[in-house]
């Protein structure tokens, strides 16, 4: 995907663990991550806020494209699960992905307007064939509780499963393309997705409007504070060994060797590259902080805009038509306050974590947004102090 083979960057390499989202200290904003993982694991567009009896919601305001919270780490077959709970809407859609460089996908994704099921579906390097879909029941439903959605993904088989009881499984032996000369089977290093986002804008095609059940109402009474919201409480990931006949002994890296994209060319290496500011890139990526001060004066060129790093996918499948910029901070329309509750269902708090208990009505503002950092947070309603600074850093260049 990028303008010559060589810039593009290492994924840095899979990490076992439980990732409990207590707050977002392991979170930070696209516009502050240049990707390095051993600091941070989890990258974040949009404005993911702190739940106060534990989880972080995602959140959905008008006029945004929602949250997206993405591992900076890649996962090369494993085991990954996330326990959440869902928003409810029609329009809405929350999703659990995983998502390559090249565009191969696995999806848990949940429609607002139909809570008793979760959609599974693949991709094999951005083809669409929604054909793939089969739809697993969840009971009682995906927003009145939390539950574990889990992916089992290796070289050879591909299984969904909730809560424990395993929904579907498909082999790669049965996804053979003659005509490409591959198997249409997801192979490449991926990461990890937990979105919330307007698939059912009026500017989206009408075959996306559609299957999320029609325009969003952004009068709902699934809303709360002016935002609707999803809730995740965690993340458990269990990486498995690499394919046959690759070495993975003390690696940290993925990396492509041809541009043929299989599960057969992707090396791991010890290659890590972190950006010396977001005006860097691939070719140019001034890793060290002497390199990005030497860098500062010629990288910030009003040619050059800033690169979204390490992606601005919207996150939620290949049914998102048309590329967003990401936004990350996220307005709430008029009438919103500081103070909110869980947009998650029609009955405010019921989404309020794996216990399963209402908990608080509301979420925490003194724990808000992408950074990590706590105290008082300003209105939803305003833009960040940091967003503006970009803004005006910007303009400045231009003006240059």
């Amino acid at each position: 995907m990028s303008s010559t083979f060589d810039s593009c960057v290492p994924n840095p390499v899979c990490k076992s663990g439980t990732y409990n989202f207590n707050d977002l200290n392991d979170v930070q904003s696209i516009d502050k991550y240049l990707g390095d993982n051993s600091k941070i694991n989890w990258q974040a567009q949009g404005n993911p806020v702190k739940y106060p009896s534990g989880g972080v919601a995602l959140t959905m305001a008008e006029g945004t494209v929602g949250t997206l919270l993405a591992s900076t780490f890649y996962v090369w077959y494993g085991k990954i699960c996330a326990t959440m709970s869902t928003s409810q809407g029609q329009g809405v859609v929350t999703a659990f992905i995983m998502m390559s460089d090249v565009k191969d996908e696995i999806d848990f994704e949940f429609i607002g307007n139909d809570v008793g099921n979760a959609q599974s579906n693949w991709y094999s390097q951005g083809v669409t064939n929604y054909l793939n879909m089969e739809e697993l029941k969840v009971s009682p439903d995906t927003v009145s509780k939390t539950h574990e959605y889990c992916v089992d993904w290796s070289e050879d088989e591909l299984s969904w499963s909730v809560d424990g009881n395993k929904g579907r499984t498909v082999k790669r032996s049965d996804s053979w393309n003659g005509t490409a000369g591959r198997f249409d089977f997801p192979q490449t290093p991926s990461r990890i997705m937990l979105s919330l986002w307007p698939a059912g804008l009026p500017s989206n095609g009408k075959g996306t409007i559609d299957w999320a059940g029609g325009e969003i109402d952004w009068n709902s009474k699934y809303m709360t504070n002016g935002m609707y919201a999803a809730l995740v409480t965690k993340v458990t990931v269990d990486c498995y060994d690499a394919p046959s006949g690759i070495k993975s002994t003390g690696s940290k890296s993925y990396k492509y060797t041809d541009e043929n994209p299989t599960n057969n060319t992707v090396e791991m290496t010890n290659d890590i590259i972190v950006l010396g500011s977001l005006m860097d890139t691939g070719d140019e990526p001034g890793s060290t902080a002497s390199a990005s001060a030497s860098k500062s004066s010629s990288a910030a060129k009003a040619t050059k805009s800033v690169n979204m790093v390490p992606g601005g996918n919207p996150g939620g499948g290949a049914r998102q038509e048309t590329p967003v910029a990401a936004s990350n901070t996220a307005q709430a329309t008029s009438g919103s306050s500081e103070s909110g509750s869980s947009g998650s269902s029609e009955s405010s708090g019921s989404s309020s974590g794996s216990s399963g208990s209402s908990g608080s009505s509301g979420w925490s503002q003194g724990d808000t947004g992408a950074t990590g950092n706590t105290g008082s947070a300003p209105s939803l309603a305003k833009i960040s102090g940091s967003t503006i600074a970009i803004v005006f850093a910007i303009f400045g260049l231009l003006v240059l």
